[in-house]
């Protein structure tokens, strides 16, 4: 069974080069922050006609793509802008469930753009300032020319099976009484799987085998890959590290803690053992 992927912005399609300035039938997102103006009432959006925004500068837009033919944009702005009458600022999170998972996907992929363009307005070889690359998503040094690429940090998050149970962790970070399945990013110079087995052993001090592929997720929080396993208990003694890792333990589908709601990557992997839907041992 396919993972249908929340954040999945596939109904953008890029068309470059961009065309100049911002076309009069542009829809525009607008984004503070970490967080996202969002049209409140019966039929909520994030999107709205461009003519709606007033832009002293292009600096703080930048590309998303198209919807159908029609071209979107995010917008940043700030905290002493004054917000379109009807409209209040969210958090991506807090959407879920309140309008369509498509524009989920280009909320995240809104906030995840304005980070990267808040965060390389400056060439990181030389220090001048970069402008938008008008034929791909990069921003170019005007001095330089080096080339700076949206940052994408891939993770792993991994569902271990031992007999009936799975493994489940609460990080210290997380709220209280909430566990979730080890997960962490991938370091330079190992392969996925490897971090697949480096995390299990480093979170929970087990070994595993079997892995496998089963999903991934573009999760905009602020721009990771989560890339998702399956794999099976090969032996050692549960040990939380302490660190990251407050506890551990096995559970059967009769006696699961609260874990992370469905707009999560782990939610399905959780949903899909529940189901029967995973690949055999």
């Amino acid at each position: 069974m396919e993972h249908s992927a929340r954040f999945d912005a596939g109904s953008l399609t890029k068309d470059y080069p961009r065309p100049p300035g911002i076309p009069e039938n542009a829809l525009l997102s607008a984004v503070c922050g970490h967080e996202i103006c969002v049209r409140t009432g019966c039929d909520p959006t994030i999107l709205m006609p461009v003519s709606r925004v007033a832009m002293e500068s292009l600096d703080n837009i930048q590309y998303l793509g198209n919807l159908g033919t029609v071209p979107c944009y995010v917008l940043e702005i700030t905290g002493s802008v004054e917000l379109p009458v009807g409209f209040v600022l969210s958090s991506v999170r807090d959407l879920d469930g309140k309008i369509p998972d498509e524009e989920l996907a280009i909320a995240g992929l809104a906030v995840q753009i304005a980070d990267y363009n808040r965060t390389t307005r400056f060439c990181g070889k030389c220090g001048t300032r970069t402008a938008p690359s008008q034929t791909e998503r990069a921003k170019i040094c005007l001095s330089c020319h080096y080339m700076t690429y949206a940052r994408l940090s891939p993770a792993i998050i991994v569902l271990v099976r031992k007999e009936e149970n799975i493994l489940l962790v609460h990080g210290k970070q997380a709220p209280a009484g909430r566990f979730s399945l080890v997960a962490g990013f991938v370091e330079p110079g190992e392969t996925i799987e490897h971090a697949v087995h480096r995390e299990v052993r480093e979170e929970a001090g087990i070994e595993i085998l079997n892995v496998r592929y089963l999903a991934s997720e573009p999760w905009p929080f602020p721009n990771s890959l989560m890339i998702g396993f399956v794999a099976d208990y090969a032996g050692g003694i549960l040990t939380p590290d302490g660190i990251e890792i407050e506890s551990a333990g096995w559970f059967d589908r009769a006696n699961l803690p609260n874990f992370p709601p469905r707009i999560s990557l782990t939610y399905a992997l959780i949903d899909r053992w529940i189901s029967g839907n995973l690949p055999e041992h």
